[in-house]
């Protein structure tokens, strides 16, 4: 117990934080540095609801990190406090994260949790899509308002239903008598427009929003702002900010990034009894935020993403016995799990593009190469830590119970 006192007693004591919010993810800056051109975009597209009329439907993409979801927000709670001011009109926003578990599995979830957003209510499951549908379009058009619509993280959605659904919405205006929609979807793909139906892409689309990725510079700034509300004074020790802002940067210029770096390096500086957060508690944070990555991607991926990380996995456990893994052997293996798991089998290609995801999430490492005659196929190496792999394991087979 002597030792448990001993932890308890120096966290009660001063801590390195002054006010750890302002490091994670959800907290809303005063201010964003770096993205007036975007915001000023932003603002101009959605004007018109001021005078109640529908701004056009707007589509906004950048990778993570990039401010895309902190700016949109950050529009719409300023044209929501003018509206307040000048009783102009009624603006009502629903925001929904397709990201999430609970929303983007089924256009049915995805409805049901706008009609959510806008007050209403359905059963989570038992009812005809068609039925939330027409549940949705009359709590939208009981009175004159506008509705504005914000879809995060669109192309999970897409990913996992189709593009069908994004139409629906587009199109909804020519069945509305009273009110009128406007989408925003907002992406980390920058070629998730490609990849849609040209009739989405051109109801969607209609106006477009590209987040760069912020420079090493442009991080320091806003890890220095950040920090300053957020350490007590003389805590960081010199060179710490701007290490976190390099290893953001390289990380595509990723923001959220480098703060989660700040604040995970201040945590365990404070679990170890340091006065100062140090370089090498940077690198410590670093090693843990990529496991910790890992582990949530596993966990939050769509079943037939799981289903053919389990494949990968049993492959290079027999590797040592059966030489290269290639794309061909991944699909026969998958097939395999999904019959013992009674899941339905995709088609190859599909599969393919999820060899691809896992491939940009550094889960694999999956290389082309050329079979002459015999065309091209793709050499799969898993890219996990031993201790990360059993974690996975682990997840994979409770959910898939395999």
């Amino acid at each position: 117990m002597d030792k448990i006192d001993k932890i308890f007693d120096s966290f009660a004591e001063k801590s390195l934080f002054k006010d750890k919010k302002v490091l994670q993810s959800q907290y809303t800056p005063e201010t964003i540095s770096h993205r007036d051109e975007q915001i000023e975009a932003i603002a101009s597209i959605l004007a018109p609801a001021l005078r109640g009329e529908r701004g056009s439907n707007l589509f906004v993409y950048g990778k993570t990190g990039t401010g895309k979801t902190l700016s949109v927000q950050y529009v719409c709670n300023k044209l929501l406090n003018k509206l307040k001011e000048s009783g102009a009109g009624e603006l009502k926003i629903a925001y929904i994260n397709c990201k999430s578990k609970k929303t983007s599995d089924t256009e049915y979830r995805i409805l049901a949790e706008l009609i959510k957003e806008l007050g209403g209510s359905v059963p989570a499951t038992g009812l005809p899509t068609t039925d939330v549908y027409s549940k949705f379009v009359d709590l939208v058009d009981n009175e004159n308002k506008l509705v504005l619509i914000i879809l995060d993280e669109i192309d999970w959605a897409v990913k996992k239903i189709s593009d069908d659904f994004i139409y629906t919405l587009t199109r909804l205006n020519s069945e509305l008598k009273k009110a009128q929609i406007s989408i925003i979807g907002i992406s980390n793909r920058l070629d998730f427009l490609d990849n849609l139906d040209p009739r989405v892409r051109s109801s969607l689309g209609e106006e477009e929003i590209l987040f760069p990725p912020y420079n090493a510079l442009q991080l320091q700034e806003i890890l220095k702002a950040r920090a300053e509300k957020a350490f007590s004074e003389g805590v960081l020790e010199e060179g710490v900010i701007a290490k976190c802002a390099a290893f953001a940067a390289r990380e595509h210029g990723d923001a959220r990034r480098a703060l989660d770096l700040l604040r995970v390096a201040g945590e365990i500086a404070e679990r170890e009894g340091c006065k100062k957060i140090k370089l090498e508690h940077i690198d410590a944070a670093n090693d843990k935020i990529e496991k910790d990555k890992v582990i949530a991607a596993v966990e939050s991926v769509p079943k037939q993403f799981q289903l053919v990380l389990a494949a990968i996995v049993e492959l290079e456990e027999k590797k040592e016995k059966e030489g290269k893994i290639y794309t061909g052997d991944v699909y026969n293996c998958y097939q395999e799990i999904c019959k013992k798991t009674k899941n339905e089998i995709l088609t190859q290609r599909r599969i393919s593009d999820i060899i691809g995801e896992f491939d940009m999430l550094g889960i694999i490492n999956a290389t082309e190469i050329s079979k002459g005659r015999y065309g091209k196929t793709r050499e799969i190496k898993l890219m996990l830590s031993q201790d990360i792999k059993e974690r996975a394991v682990e997840i994979l087979k409770k959910t898939l119970e395999i």
